[in-house]
């Protein structure tokens, strides 16, 4: 669904943010694309749905090259950006003038997708606050249908409910169909909904594992002295001990914390990149 190759990109006379990224992502998949603040999340999103250019390199979505913006191409993705504009108009005004453009709209689930939110049907959505703004492009774009739908940090705004629904209503809408991006560095807010994860790094995706196979080469223990962490990947201190990430030698099973595996390919790249086998 989506392919990149050898893509660089940089802002006017900066250093390169990307310097020959590549990526591949299939479908059915929910994706966490997790990165340092300024590693460059947003702008690779903005690249994905042709809203930036890169400087070299190949850009296919859905085969599609994003720059061109072509209708049809546009008909199958949604991005809703951490910073966005809704014009002062009803919600039903709304529905009436964008959700033609999609020719798989269902209104069935935009509804339910309000409801669950409880988003109010206010005479404008210039009035509604940001949190509710926000759940309403969610609810639109599920219901849009699209093939590829892009979150730039979606749970910011969200009070802790909405984002329990949040990852309720997403995960039901996931299929063999679509796929799903979501860039965030909330990790906690995105625990048992995105898989793979996709980490960003240094102009370059360092790390794209799904939790299954990276359980598989790394396990998380939990240790009460800490002299038993040497050797870990990663480890910080917790209630009662230290939690660690280590290489999974013996086949145990454990579940894996997603921001302990940021931290470790953050801190370990060599030695991940080692575990795995290759350069992620």
């Amino acid at each position: 669904m989506i392919e990149v190759k050898s893509l660089d990109f940089t802002y006017g006379k900066k250093a390169n943010l990307f310097n020959a990224l590549d990526l591949h992502l299939t479908g059915g998949n929910v994706y966490g694309l997790l990165g340092k603040n300024g590693a460059g999340k947003t702008t690779l999103l903005k690249i994905l749905t042709g809203l930036l250019f890169s400087q070299n390199g190949e850009v296919r979505v859905l085969d599609f090259r994003p720059r061109l913006r072509e209708p049809y191409f546009l008909q199958e993705i949604y991005l809703i950006p951490e910073e966005f504009y809704l014009p002062s108009v009803s919600l039903q005004e709304y529905e009436m003038a964008y959700a033609p453009f999609y020719p798989r709209f269902d209104h069935r689930i935009f509804e339910q997708s309000l409801t669950e939110f409880e988003v109010p049907s206010l005479d404008r959505l210039s009035s509604l606050s940001f949190g509710q703004k926000k759940k309403f492009l969610i609810a639109f774009g599920l219901a849009t249908q699209c093939k590829i739908l892009f979150l730039d940090e979606p749970t910011n705004g969200l009070d802790i409910p909405t984002k329990s629904q949040f990852r309720k209503i997403l995960a039901s809408s996931v299929s063999d169909e679509r796929t799903i991006l979501i860039s965030t560095h909330q990790v906690r807010d995105m625990a048992n909904l995105i898989d793979p994860i996709i980490i960003l790094d240094e102009g370059q995706i360092i790390f794209n594992w799904n939790l299954e196979e990276t359980a598989r080469r790394l396990v998380m223990k939990v240790y009460e002295d800490e002299q038993k962490t040497d050797g870990c990947l990663f480890c910080e201190k917790t209630i009662g001990g230290y939690i660690a990430l280590e290489e999974n030698k013996t086949g145990e099973d454990s579940k894996i914390d997603i921001e302990l595996l940021f931290n470790a390919v953050i801190n370990n790249r060599e030695r991940i990149a080692q575990i795995f086998g290759k350069e992620a």
